[in-house]
């Protein structure tokens, strides 16, 4: 196994499956055969990074497509290939003989081979999958070869059909792999924030994009609670750095998306907090039918996530994965000219209400749902198997109660055993009113054959709890208090 350099932060888990990967290898017979490995994920994540690290560790190939004609990147392709190879290869035609070139010339010399942003290369040459399946194949090159190959890009709607459905590579693949940005506390320490609240707001602009800590923002890392504000208005409100663009280009770079105003429309609609297929169509002002498609395309970006309800499984709900593309939406789209005229201080002035609401509260629940799914077995008296969010109907009250954190137990306690229900607040101090409506909810439930005899009542809170529920659950064990610290702690 390879070690992990020192200059990557975190990423032990993806260093592990990379890693593992190329020293499996396989062989047929005694004969050494190619892998495959897919990694994907979106820009900014620091897969190249990664890749380039591991390459470098290893000796391996890497080579970074660029968006050029199939000549050029052909080009390209075997400058990279060249030292790697036993005899010098003839100058390649197409990706036939490219590929055939890779996996012959290299032979039985275990060597990694990374392709990073194929989706340049699959546009100008949409065969090159069907060729890579076939070398990989019985009678191809890829047979008495020991190439580690390792496809990487970023466009995320045209890596998930590399290997859905009936796509050539299909079955193919030994490795694939989703670098996603960092968890809420790696991202904090990356930033290298410690207190816990500003570590949320921050992460509600940014999310746990690497990129964005250097590249994006030049280092600059608001110093405290204090200078939180100036801090938004002199780097991601600010026209001058890259930072302040880049919700916008995030979108542009999906190829599948062909109408930029429809999809902001959407986007718009979701951060606005109308998070249902018929309140985004009201919205939009389509039909629900006519914006199932971009829905789909956005999902395929990685742009927006469809939760199923907790509770009432046939209803979903939208919401957007790019903390950055929220925050565009809610506060940055429709005041751009004032900012583009360096109005940051007066947009900021009138919209930070906006942000705590309709940004800081819905990210605040999301990450209490990530603290939940990842709570050991000593939280909620059983380890969590599903969590996310639900509504339970209450008839008696002509209403319902939505309940921001539902925790389910693993099937072997039966398919409708609640561990927790909980309910954030990010602003509002919380008291025993909101273990009342937990309290109701889960009569509720249980009355239509839910199991919530052991159900822990949870409280998210990020501006504390009454004296009144403080005490409350020091006498009943059922009640959980859950601050900041506790969901920023080590795990």
């Amino acid at each position: 196994m390879v070690d992990k350099p020192d200059w990557i932060f975190d990423r032990d888990d993806e260093w592990q499956a990379m890693t593992s990967f190329i020293s499996r290898g396989l062989t047929v017979g005694s004969r050494p055969r190619a892998t495959l490995g897919v990694i994907s994920g979106r820009r900014r994540q620091g897969k190249s990074f990664l890749l380039q690290s591991l390459a470098e560790q290893v000796g391996g190939l890497y080579f970074a497509a660029t968006e050029a004609t199939e000549a050029e990147s052909l080009r390209g392709f075997a400058r990279a290939l060249d030292p790697h190879v036993r005899t010098r290869l003839p100058a390649f035609d197409d990706w036939n003989e490219a590929i055939i070139g890779l996996f012959s010339g290299i032979g039985e010399n275990p060597t990694t081979v990374v392709i990073d942003e194929f989706p340049f290369l699959v546009r100008a040459s949409p065969s090159l999958p069907s060729i890579i399946q076939r070398e990989l194949g019985p009678g191809g090159s890829g047979f008495g070869s020991a190439v580690r190959l390792l496809l990487c890009g970023s466009a995320m709607s045209v890596m998930g059909k590399l290997l859905s459905g009936q796509a050539p590579l299909r079955g193919r693949a030994g490795l694939e792999m989703l670098v996603k940005p960092f968890s809420y506390r790696s991202s904090a320490e990356f930033w290298g924030i410690t207190d816990a609240r500003l570590a949320v707001m921050v992460h509600a602009i940014v999310g746990g994009t690497p990129a964005y800590r250097y590249e994006f923002s030049g280092g600059d890392v608001p110093a405290d609670l204090a200078d939180f504000d100036s801090w938004v208005a002199r780097t991601v409100l600010n026209p001058r750095t890259p930072l302040f663009r880049e919700a916008r280009y995030l979108l542009a770079e999906e190829t599948d998306i062909r109408d930029p105003a429809l999809y902001h429309t959407i986007l718009a609609a979701i951060a606005s907090g109308k998070t249902t297929n018929g309140k985004i169509a009201t919205y939009v002002g389509r039909k629900s039918d006519q914006i199932t498609h971009p829905l789909n395309v956005l999902e395929d970006c990685g742009l927006v996530v469809r939760d199923t309800d907790m509770i009432q499984g046939n209803r979903s709900h939208y919401r957007i994965a790019e903390p950055l593309i929220a925050f565009y939406e809610a506060i940055m789209r429709d005041r751009w000219r004032d900012l583009e005229m360096a109005r940051a201080d007066a947009v900021w002035a009138d919209s930070r209400q906006t942000y705590l609401s309709n940004v800081v509260g819905p990210h605040f629940e999301e990450l209490c749902r990530e603290f939940a799914a990842g709570a050991d077995e000593t939280l909620f008296a059983g380890r969590p198997a599903e969590v996310g969010a639900g509504v339970v109907s209450d008839p008696g009250n002509r209403t319902q109660i939505e309940v921001d954190v539902v925790v389910k137990a693993s099937s072997d306690r039966g398919p409708r055993c609640l561990l927790s229900l909980g309910e954030v607040k990010w602003g509002e101090t919380m008291g025993l009113g909101h273990v009342a409506r937990l309290t109701r909810a889960q009569g509720l439930l249980a009355a239509k054959g839910w199991d919530t005899v052991s159900t822990k009542l949870a409280c998210y809170s990020g501006a504390g709890f009454t004296d009144e529920l403080r005490a409350a659950a020091a006498g009943d064990d059922r009640i959980l208090l859950i601050d900041l610290d506790q969901i920023y702690a080590p795990e």
